[in-house]
Formats: C-alpha cells, sequence, structure tokens
C-alpha cells in the first residue's frame, strides 16, 4: 500500500480513512514503524508547514492531529518494544493562571509526532508543580506557555526557582505565546522563543 494515502489523509483531516489505511497498512505486513514515520509524521509534518504558512488555522490543526492519534494509537503498542529511546523527553505546561491550552496541545502532537516523550502537565499549573515534575522527570526540554500578560511573569518565577535547586545544568527551557516575544525570552533567561507552535517544535529540534 501507497502510505502517501495516510499521509494525504491525515492533511485532508480524514478520521475514518486514517483508521482504514493504517489497519489495511499493518495487515499487508509494513511495519508500524514504516507507518509512523512516511504516513503519519510525514502527514503532521505537511500540517505544521501549512499551519507555518497559514493556510491552514489552529481547527485544521487541531483535526488533523485527532486523524493523527487514531492512527498512532493503532500502531504505537507495536513501535514501543521496538523504538529505543525517544529523541527527548520534555516537559510542558501552560502558566498558573492561565488556561489556554490550545497551542500547547498543537505543540505536543508536533513533537510526539517527531518522536519526543511528552510530560503534559497541563493548564494553570503553578510553579511549584512545574519545578518539582522537572526534578521528577529530569526532562530535556520544560516547554511553557501563557497567553496573557498577566501570568507571563510567572515563567520567571520557574526559571528563578529552577535555577535555586540546581536543576538548570541539562535543561533546555522554551517559551511561547502570543503576548510573548524573544526580548521577554532573554530577559527571563529562557534558552528558546516560539512564535507559534510550528516555530515551537522547529527550536526544540534545533536545541537537541
Amino acid at each position: 500500500m501507497d502510505l502517501d494515502k495516510i499521509k494525504k489523509a491525515i492533511i485532508e483531516m480524514d478520521d475514518s480513512a486514517v483508521k482504514t489505511l493504517v489497519e489495511t497498512a499493518l495487515k499487508e505486513k509494513i511495519s508500524a514503524q514504516e507507518i509512523l514515520q512516511n504516513g503519519l509524521i510525514a502527514g503532521m509534518k505537511e500540517v505544521g508547514r501549512l499551519f507555518s504558512e497559514q493556510v491552514y488555522f489552529v481547527p485544521e490543526v487541531l483535526l488533523a492531529s485527532e486523524a493523527f492519534y487514531i492512527g498512532f494509537n493503532i500502531i504505537s503498542p507495536l513501535i514501543k518494544p521496538q523504538q529505543g529511546k525517544s529523541k527527548a523527553k520534555v516537559v510542558m505546561c501552560v502558566i498558573e493562571g492561565d488556561i489556554h491550552d490550545i497551542g500547547k496541545n498543537i505543540v505536543k502532537v508536533m513533537i510526539e509526532a517527531a518522536g519526543c516523550e511528552v510530560i503534559d502537565l497541563g493548564r494553570n499549573v503553578a510553579v511549584k508543580r512545574i519545578v518539582d515534575a522537572v526534578e521528577k522527570e529530569k526532562p530535556d526540554v520544560l516547554a511553557m506557555s501563557s497567553l496573557m500578560t498577566t501570568t507571563m511573569m510567572s515563567m520567571a518565577g520557574v526559571i528563578k526557582e529552577l535555577d535555586k535547586r540546581g536543576l538548570r545544568k541539562n535543561l533546555k527551557i522554551i517559551v511561547g505565546g502570543a503576548p510573548l516575544n524573544r526580548e521577554f525570552c532573554d530577559q527571563i533567561g529562557a534558552d528558546g522563543y516560539g512564535r507559534d507552535a510550528a516555530e515551537a517544535v522547529q527550536i526544540i529540534e534545533k536545541l537537541l
């Protein structure tokens, strides 16, 4: 079976087609890893490109990610024993006081598609909980977002607490959200700033 059909179904946000095509590919003895890389991830990469070029917007990306997960959930039990270590472990969250998580969810599916392990703390996450999670999980990357000027300074509090506990040595921190900019990123001591979900994924890949 041509795995471009799976890629096309992801781009077209067609849940049922993705399910049927992935199941057919497995019946035809195509490996789960090949389906993931050349079908599902290829589709999400194209969706990411369309999003960065403002051809697709948030609703399309969310629908495409739902289609991706339908296929991913079918093959993931077959991949984990073979895949070994993920590219990186990423802890991500929306900062305390902010419940806007669409951007975070888009980043999550994109970096999972790229082969990273994601620990998603959710939205409205307190500084202490974020720092505790970093201490426990020992991630390669901490990704924080905020869409509110009233909450974005909590990111600086997280970074100060990480420094205080000696947890910055092997940790890269990226931040994103509408009110943020590169100057703010530099001001609080983060390692990278993502203007949108597609850029956030690119930054994570560059940092690693």
